[in-house]
């Protein structure tokens, strides 16, 4: 009786070893060596800042050269929609030339301006928080335009507009338009047309540079090459991986 004690006890004890013998079924995590580590919070935001600086600045020279505006059939600046009769009736009757002039200088006045966009991109990118900075990075493809649009658009045309009417006389599109005017207002039967182009070259020098930064914004987006630092390739990698979870 007392060796079968002894038995069982010695069983009992030999039991919980008996089972840690007994494989065990264990998924082990799955550690990608290559993957890089995500960016920080403050990586991203000066990645993303960096970006910005780099597709701004790179529009605004590319509009500011010559022929930026007027090489550009994308943003190239015309007549007025509102002066499109007119300008077909001047050309009718043989003043194809002064049509020619107004168009150029109007696309020069915008290409002089451009220049002063630089200054108040950097401003807009100086006082962008880390919210703004992740929301654009992790936003749809023209986020950071979007972003611009609401920050800058008002700066831009305070700074732009006695830009735009110097560069207007400078490049004489203030004297062509207005002849133009005049030779049309003359015209019997024909509603009047306005003078004063300053507000529209404005608004479209502000256009373009905006077409622009989406262009080169989906560039950085989409290219792996434009990214042209450890850091932008760092942060904008984690913006791909974790668009296409």
């Amino acid at each position: 009786m007392t060796r079968f004690v002894l038995l069982c006890f010695s069983l009992l004890c030999l039991t919980p070893l008996t089972r840690l013998e007994t494989p065990v079924s264990i998924t082990p995590v799955s550690v990608d060596s290559n993957q890089p580590a995500d960016p920080s919070i403050l990586e991203i935001g000066n990645g993303l800042k960096d970006a910005l600086l780099q597709g701004t600045s790179k529009s605004v020279g590319q509009l500011s050269a010559v022929d930026g505006f007027f090489g550009n059939a994308a943003i190239k600046i015309l007549f007025p929609p509102q002066a499109k009769t007119a300008e077909k009736t001047l050309r009718q009757i043989g003043l194809n030339k002064l049509c020619d002039d107004v168009v150029l200088s109007l696309n020069r006045a915008a290409e002089d301006a451009a220049k002063q966009a630089a200054p108040i991109f950097a401003d807009a990118i100086k006082h962008m928080t880390i919210q703004d900075a992740t929301s654009i990075l992790m936003g749809p493809p023209d986020a950071a335009t979007q972003y611009f649009k609401r920050t800058t658009s008002a700066g831009l045309a305070l700074a732009f507009k006695p830009v735009i009417q110097n560069s207007l006389n400078k490049v004489g599109a203030t004297k062509y338009y207005g002849d133009a005017a005049k030779a049309y207002n003359k015209i019997p039967f024909v509603s009047k047309m306005n003078p004063d182009i300053s507000d529209y070259a404005t608004q479209k020098a502000i256009d373009g540079l905006f077409y622009q930064i989406a262009i080169e914004e989906l560039n950085i987006r989409k290219n792996i090459n434009a990214r042209s630092s450890p850091l932008l390739r760092s942060v904008f990698a984690f913006a791909d991986r974790n668009q296409k979870q």
